[in-house]
């Protein structure tokens, strides 16, 4: 009984977590923006922060770039993981694929951005690269880096969408009861004279896509209101719309802090809109698609989509070996001059400044990781019990999961850091960890939801038929057999503990430096070779996360390495 008590407890707390905070900041964000702020005067609501909103000059620009960039990167990575499922659906290669693009999923945004930055810059790698064959002595005048149209944001945002939109693709495909039944559709298909290709369009795809909806909202959600990839690769004058109100939110002017709230307000609408854009897309080309999928025609996208995917593979590919070059080069680099491909020397310098620099940081980063990842898997577990023991408590929790990943983060950060100040307004290490919990807490529930409930439950049953309490089976027998997934989870969430910035430098007012803000500092000086070597600690971090946690279960559970040991 108490066992029971203690996971529901657990759902509650759970959902609370995901939840509450969310709401709290989206109020604590519409009071400023309504002008009622009270530790500068303001103690009624007026039209205040609307007015100076609105005054800002080129606002309609800085909101249609946000619309712009968002749209456009989703469009080429869900164009990218089509052609990719399409291709290889049924194939050894797509699980090669897997493999190869998770490493990618768990590189923070910040990091990705400053290392595109690297690779496209005037003096970039790829510039130093191409420069014999157009004879360039100086690095071109041109870039696609904080370009007013912000296609260096796009590129970025499409490098880390892709691998996100195709492993949930993979998980969704993956459930025994579809994939079974879609497998043998796609026969069906392919015994009447469908090639491979046209089947998966025509039977999988239909099938796919409004599960894969909510993830592509999450991803247009973010794209819409990011600020780290934004404030690296975009334009200045004007910035993107969050960028603009994090700007704001951090002037030195505090009547700013009206502005940003409406600022945020307006983010809210403008993601708002973004996604209704998405769906009103969606509902202009149903007619389109049903037609093409019930037109009979038998090779379609057969030569079309395999040339996509092979180029789509190729740049990712090319793009990624590349930044990967071009950072190493870069942090042990001595004096590289324009367009030498090579620096003149190396030297490990940069690497122990860096590495000095660091401790503290990287103190910080660990055990905010460590506990944030700690936390999730604990509520997540108990809620994951709490619903296999019986019916939830009112409602489903993965309607809930998406609530942090789609309400836009500059607005209800914003409005939670003017609660806790309000609140607690001395306090730094709560407010960033219950920040950071909010986002782990839907990956690691996706993470496990699926090993969790696809578990083999006779196991259970042949120990509570000998005696065992369902406190004792849940400890003994269902969290040891599911220790590698537990560990993946946990991995996957200190890697997005990791990669947190906007909510770091919020919710701990600047006073708490990690890894992720040290960095995106760093790449704003003139010290590309100090920036590459935190960029390198960024990636290094939650790789070094998930090998421990692939490596760890089959050191514990696997006979024959315990006695070779």
């Amino acid at each position: 009984m108490l066992f029971q008590r203690c996971l529901q407890l657990g759902w509650w707390l759970f959902a609370v977590v995901l939840v509450v905070p969310v709401l709290a900041g989206l109020l604590g964000m519409l009071l400023p923006a309504a002008g009622y702020f009270p530790a500068l005067g303001y103690h009624s609501l007026s039209t205040v922060a609307i007015q100076a909103l609105t005054a800002t000059p080129g606002l309609g620009k800085m909101v249609a770039l946000s619309v712009s960039t968002a749209l456009l990167s989703a469009l080429l990575s869900l164009a990218g993981c089509i052609t990719l499922l399409a291709t290889f659906f049924q194939h050894r290669g797509l699980h090669r694929l897997q493999h190869l693009l998770s490493p990618v999923l768990v590189i923070p945004h910040a990091a990705a951005a400053i290392a595109v930055a690297f690779l496209l810059s005037p003096a970039g790698w790829l510039s130093r690269l191409v420069a014999p064959l157009f004879g360039w002595e100086l690095p071109p005048a041109f870039s696609v880096l904080n370009d007013s149209a912000g296609m260096g944001m796009v590129l970025a945002f499409s490098l880390k969408e892709l691998p996100f939109l195709l492993l949930v693709s993979l998980g969704i495909l993956s459930q025994p009861a579809l994939h079974y039944t879609l497998t043998r559709q796609v026969a069906v298909a392919q015994s009447l004279g469908y090639h491979p290709v046209t089947a998966f369009l025509k039977v999988v795809l239909p099938v796919l896509y409004p599960q894969l909806r909510l993830p592509l909202l999450a991803v247009l959600a973010y794209a819409s209101a990011s600020v780290e990839i934004p404030l690296i690769l975009g334009p200045d004058n004007p910035p993107t719309l969050a960028v603009a109100i994090l700007h704001w939110f951090n002037s030195v002017d505090l009547t700013d802090r009206l502005q940003a709230s409406a600022g945020a307000l307006l983010q809210v609408l403008t993601t708002v809109a973004v996604i209704a854009l998405w769906l009103a897309g969606e509902r202009m080309l149903k007619p389109w698609c049903r037609q093409h999928i019930t037109n009979g025609m038998r090779s379609t996208g057969r030569r079309g989509l395999p040339i996509l995917a092979g180029m789509t593979l190729t740049v990712f590919g090319v793009a990624m070996t590349a930044i990967c070059a071009s950072l190493i080069l870069w942090s042990v680099a001595t004096f590289w001059p324009y367009p030498s491909v090579l620096p003149d020397d190396i030297t490990t310098i940069h690497w122990q400044q860096g590495l000095g620099q660091l401790s503290g940081p990287l103190a910080n980063t660990l055990v905010l990781g460590a506990a944030i990842s700690l936390s999730a898997i604990v509520l997540v577990v108990l809620a994951l019990e709490a619903g296999r023991s019986g019916p939830s408590p009112g409602f489903r929790l993965d309607s809930m999961l998406f609530v942090p990943l789609i309400v836009p983060g500059i607005a209800f950060l914003y409005g939670l850091v003017w609660l806790a100040q309000l609140v607690a307004p001395k306090a730094v290490w709560i407010p960033v960890y219950l920040s950071h919990l909010v986002y782990v807490m839907p990956y690691v529930f996706l993470s496990l939801a699926v090993a969790y409930r696809q578990f083999d439950t006779r196991y259970l049953q042949v120990a509570a038929s000998l005696g065992s309490s369902p406190f004792r089976v849940f400890c003994c027998i269902r969290l040891p057999m599911l220790f590698a997934p537990l560990m993946v989870a946990f991995a996957l969430g200190l890697a997005i503990s990791f990669s947190q910035y906007l909510p770091t430098l919020l919710a701990g007012g600047g006073q708490l430096a990690t890894l992720t803000t040290e960095a995106v500092a760093v790449s704003a000086g003139n010290s590309r070779r100090l920036a590459a070597v935190y960029v390198i600690m960024q990636m290094i971090l939650p790789l070094a996360g998930f090998i421990l946690a692939w490596w760890l279960p089959t050191l514990l559970f696997n006979p024959m390495i315990r006695r070779r040991g």
